[in-house]
């Protein structure tokens, strides 16, 4: 297995791969110290093998194997493929287009949530895996055939995987089934990075106006930072100290000397004084006063008369889950059956298409007594039965 690491030997294998309809695509990366993933390695599998490209290759043009990725009538093949693509995008700068995910695909073929490749390809090719070179140093060249032939093994059985899952569907009458999740794959904003964002995936319990505005203002200082120096966030400011600066919201140095956690060296640092200037604008122009945790301000509330039905409207989502060997997430979230419990007659995805055939019309049934629930002692399963 030979890596292709100049333009020429990549615009030959593009011609082989510009005839396929399918094909299978997985990158191998790094990203322990640095902000963007380091693309180490991008397999492309077909029907006949595979390719493999080195993305550190210096001078090589890539730009016929990006326009592959823009050909609407080749399918890509991805499991697990958010990193992946990010990886693409990073590199084309367009994400690529006509995607399918096997481990999304699988959450309704019965193999349940989150299922990994290896299982994937024991399941449906009967192989154990080799797994040994998965925690390998993928940047260092030269890259051993072992390394090479473990990479092509990604795509190759993914292959495999994807007809036989496509088979389950197109018999099973499921491929609607899993459109919402695959065309999310291709939204453009989970990959275009906006830094005023950046506070919302820090843990924290606090509302407080002035709190959420100085976590705001930190966290987007710390993500372009990151973003323009290419270091790991951690590396710049931990969470937890960025909770305690936005808490203490210091405006000196002095202040900033006070703040719990605060090694001496970065008080004195340019990113103190940087962080004290961005809290300071902050304050000239006033807070949002409409900010709020985006978990606090998504939450439904039950009146206490309703917790019984959502428990068990979740126990008969549970139950018709195992019936169809699908994952609960894609019929319904928890809000989304909570909102459905207290507004029954507002719009709801539960009550149109496949998830209402699936769920939506036991539930409904239910709610007008025409469903009870029963207890079989002999197989002690609970089960929903019309009255």
């Amino acid at each position: 297995m030979k890596l292709i690491d100049t333009t020429q030997e990549l615009e030959n294998a593009c011609e082989i791969l510009k005839k396929q309809k399918v094909i299978a695509l997985d990158c191998e990366f790094i990203r322990e110290k640095t902000y963007y993933s380091i693309p180490c390695l991008i397999q492309v599998g077909y029907s006949e093998g595979a390719v493999l490209i080195d993305p550190l290759a210096k001078e090589m043009d890539m730009s016929k194997f990006f326009a592959i990725l823009q050909d609407k009538d080749i399918l890509k093949v991805f499991h697990s493929g958010r990193q992946d693509i990010e990886i693409l995008y990073n590199l084309s700068k367009k994400v690529p287009v006509s995607i399918f995910d096997t481990q999304i695909a699988a959450q309704v073929c019965g193999l349940g949530e989150s299922v990994s490749y290896e299982n994937l390809v024991r399941f449906y090719c009967g192989v154990e895996l080799d797994k040994s070179c998965r925690l390998t140093n993928w940047q260092l060249r030269p890259l051993t055939e072992e390394q090479l032939n473990y990479a092509a093994g990604d795509v190759t059985y993914l292959i495999t995987c994807y007809e036989k899952i496509s088979s389950y569907l197109k018999e099973n009458h499921r491929e609607s089934w899993i459109e919402e999740d695959m065309n999310d794959l291709t939204d453009i904003s989970h990959y275009e990075i906006n830094p005023d964002d950046a506070w919302q995936r820090i843990r924290h319990n606090s509302h407080s106006v002035p709190f959420l505005n100085a976590l705001k203002t930190l966290a987007a200082w710390r993500e372009k930072r990151a973003m323009r120096q290419n270091v790991a966030r951690p590396n710049i400011i931990k969470d937890d100290l960025l909770l305690n600066i936005a808490t203490a919201c210091p405006k000196s140095l002095d202040e900033m000397k006070q703040v719990r956690g605060m090694r001496p060296d970065v008080a004195r640092s340019v990113l103190a004084e940087e962080m004290i200037e961005a809290l300071k604008e902050m304050e000239e122009k006033g807070f949002d006063k409409k900010i709020n945790k985006k978990d606090k301000e998504k939450e439904i509330t039950l009146a206490p008369s309703n917790q019984s039905l959502y428990e068990i409207l979740k126990l008969l989502l549970k139950i018709k889950c195992n019936e169809y060997g699908i994952v609960a997430h894609l019929i319904t979230s928890e809000k989304n059956l909570r909102e459905y419990i207290k507004h029954p007659r507002a719009k709801n995805q539960i009550l149109s298409g496949w998830r209402y055939d699936v769920f939506g019309k036991a539930a409904e049934a239910f709610r007008r007594g025409q469903l009870m629930l029963s207890y079989n002692p002999q197989t002690h399963v609970i089960d929903f039965k019309e009255k």
